[in-house]
């Protein structure tokens, strides 16, 4: 017989927090009442958020984050590692982030906090005569912070950026969950991981490249919060030494186990420039042009080994 060293240990993401609540330390009759409304009703939206400024979740399902989950044979389920933000409200946790953002740009640990502010105006036709503040903007910028204090206006731009994640619907786990079968805390009911490739080069990219070069000759700074699992999927991030050769400030948070749960921390910072976020998004430098093309021929042969384009041996 096997013994537990080679019973393999299979792996799954599911829900971290839910609702602000650490899911690991949920009871099942809990657990199983907040999925069977999840299903019921198709999301509890409205529900209380613990971290969003005004105190309401506004995200379909309630999700927080993911957590790596792992079970070896027919142990008991276990969390690996630490929560994947996949909401942006999760970096809202006390005001830590504001705190911290406005002491390192604005030397103020108790900025003022703007939030959805516009920042691209709609091209008007002629025939559009009214003025229509909120329908003119197209492009928004998720907060700005200001010294509180301070004439003229000092203020940098703060983006936030959870990440998406591929593979089934978190409504699967909603209805396992709500079976209340397991006595434990069940193992994860479907596969999906986190697609940082798609948050950073589709979403976060677009954003700085579209609002970063008019911020800086503003003379004003970029702010983008991340968490550590988001950054560390950046590649090759060249960084400036001085707060005032950047032009975006990367600020990463963690997450640290409490007994009630997990808390937001502040990590590090990472002053750089634009273009090199830019590449650090979108994976490094391009390939040399031979060693892409012998891809092309690779990719071909596997499809059709008698291509004449593959020349003859």
């Amino acid at each position: 017989m096997a013994s537990d060293k080679n019973v393999k240990i299979r792996t799954r993401y599911s829900i971290g927090e839910w609702y602000g609540r650490d899911i690991s330390k949920l009871d099942q009759t809990t657990r199983t009442q907040m999925a069977e409304l999840e299903v019921e009703r198709d999301a509890i939206l409205g529900n209380t958020c613990r971290y969003h400024p005004r105190g309401v979740c506004n995200k379909k399902g309630g999700v927080c984050t993911l957590r790596l989950y792992g079970q070896q044979g027919n142990g008991p389920v276990v969390g690996i590692g630490s929560p994947i933000c996949v909401c942006p409200s999760r970096f809202f946790e006390d005001a830590i982030i504001h705190r911290w953002v406005g002491e390192t740009i604005l030397g103020t640990t108790e900025p003022v906090v703007l939030s959805e502010i516009g920042f691209l105006d709609r091209l008007r036709t002629n025939d559009s005569d009214e003025e229509d503040e909120d329908g003119d903007v197209i492009g928004r910028i998720d907060n700005v912070l200001l010294h509180p204090t301070k004439q003229p206006l000092d203020w940098c731009a703060l983006e936030l950026q959870a990440v998406y994640f591929s593979g089934k619907a978190m409504s699967h786990e909603f209805k396992m969950l709500s079976k209340g079968t397991s006595s434990g805390f069940a193992f994860p009911a479907q596969h999906r991981r986190p697609d940082w490739r798609s948050s950073g080069p589709k979403r976060l990219l677009p954003q700085l490249q579209t609002k970063t070069p008019t911020i800086r000759t503003w003379g004003k700074k970029v702010a983008v919060i991340v968490d550590e699992p988001f950054f560390g999927s950046l590649v090759g991030l060249d960084r400036e030494r001085h707060l005032s050769n950047a032009e975006i400030v990367w600020f990463v948070v963690g997450y640290e186990p409490t007994e009630s749960g997990w808390r937001l921390v502040p990590k590090e910072t990472a002053y750089t420039k634009l273009e090199s976020s830019v590449k650090a998004l979108t994976g490094g430098t391009p390939l040399p042009k031979e060693k892409f093309e012998t891809q092309l021929l690779n990719k071909l042969r596997s499809m059709n080994p008698n291509s004449p384009l593959l020349g003859v041996d």
